[in-house]
């Protein structure tokens, strides 16, 4: 009796075999196109007098920042051995050494955060745009366009999570081998019924399919929550951003448990004194750069709840009387004398 899941042998990160379109890059369009249509949602709902063309231009910029922010983060802070900062051209850079079309390979969320973070202030305070009023619909949208990239990183078979003896754990083709002469290898092998052969060879595990844990948490629950408790609940402007940033900063923080560290970052900090492999979750007090990202995107969010409710606490109170137009309350007055 198999003690794990295989990865399905029939999915391919190629749409069509021998051409360079991959599902990964049409996930990406689905989340752009799904973050889209919700936002677009939200303004009809609202009866805001939004032009269409402001919102192509509003979601166009925020993709180019997200794309830019993503890759510098995952070429810099997530590559340990340096070889973009020696050799930048290569960040964009779509062909490998045989000059193969491979796309841009490896993204950082939390570098796309600040991508479109950046683009979406500039685009706004350029075009003189309500920036908290939009960024709380873009926020409540995010999320569910974010699991269709999730689930490009699962077609691709990489994001994988840390070994696991769970009987949902995935046995993933393109996980790196793991060396049979290690006693937790040795054991966890046991546990599956998983043969060794030779202790100079590499077994593969099963792992957590880490990038579903995401692409459901951070995606699908993270959206709902958004979308049915927070968004027609609003305190204040900027109130679903706040919620937003610690909402996904929250999920992701106790997801990164499950998923490997990058290879060659294994823990940024480290509290514990047990051994522990970067492939197993040996403890709590060990911490991935994801998870110092995610905390630090905690305290943004609560620090962004506290100003955008200051900012709205300052603005002058206005009267019921005083909002009324001139021309109705010369009307009330004219039903007062009669």
């Amino acid at each position: 009796m198999q003690l794990y899941i295989q990865y399905p042998s029939w999915i391919s990160p190629e749409i069509i075999p021998g051409l360079p379109l991959r599902w990964y890059g049409l996930m990406y369009l689905f989340a752009f196109a799904t973050a889209y249509l919700l936002f677009m949602y939200q303004v009809k709902k609202r009866k805001l007098e939004i032009e269409s063309d402001d919102v192509l231009n509003l979601f166009f910029w925020a993709i180019v920042g997200l794309l830019i922010g993503a890759r510098l983060f995952a070429t810099t802070i997530y590559d340990p051995t340096g070889m973009y900062l020696r050799k930048p051209w290569l960040i964009f850079w779509p062909f490998n050494d045989n000059m193969q079309f491979t796309g841009i390979q490896g993204m950082s969320y939390h570098g796309g955060l600040v991508g479109v973070v950046i683009a979406v202030v500039i685009y706004t305070r350029v075009k003189k745009i309500d920036l908290l009023e939009w960024g709380d619909m873009l926020c409540a949208a995010i999320p569910l366009g974010y699991t269709f990239g999730r689930l490009g990183n699962f077609i691709n078979g990489e994001l994988y999570g840390r070994v696991t003896t769970a009987p949902w754990g995935m046995m993933f083709p393109t996980a790196r081998r793991l060396p049979e002469s290690e006693p937790w290898v040795q054991k966890i092998a046991a546990q599956l019924h998983i043969s060794l052969a030779d202790p100079d060879r590499l077994v593969n595990l099963p792992r957590h399919p880490s990038q579903l844990y995401e692409a459901f948490f951070e995606g699908i629950v993270l959206w709902l929550v958004l979308w049915f408790i927070f968004r027609n609940r609003r305190k204040f402007k900027g109130y679903i951003i706040a919620i937003y940033m610690m909402g996904y900063g929250i999920a992701r923080f106790f997801i990164e448990y499950f998923r490997q560290p990058d290879p060659g970052l294994d823990f940024i900090i480290k509290l514990s004194g047990k051994p522990n492999p970067p492939q197993l979750l040996v403890t709590p007090w060990n911490f991935t750069t994801g998870q110092v990202l995610s905390f630090v995107m905690i305290v943004g969010g609560v620090v962004c709840y506290f100003w955008f409710k200051w900012l709205t606490d300052r603005q002058p109170k206005v009267s019921t009387f005083e909002k009324v137009p001139t021309t109705e309350k010369n009307r009330r007055r004219r039903e007062k004398r009669k």
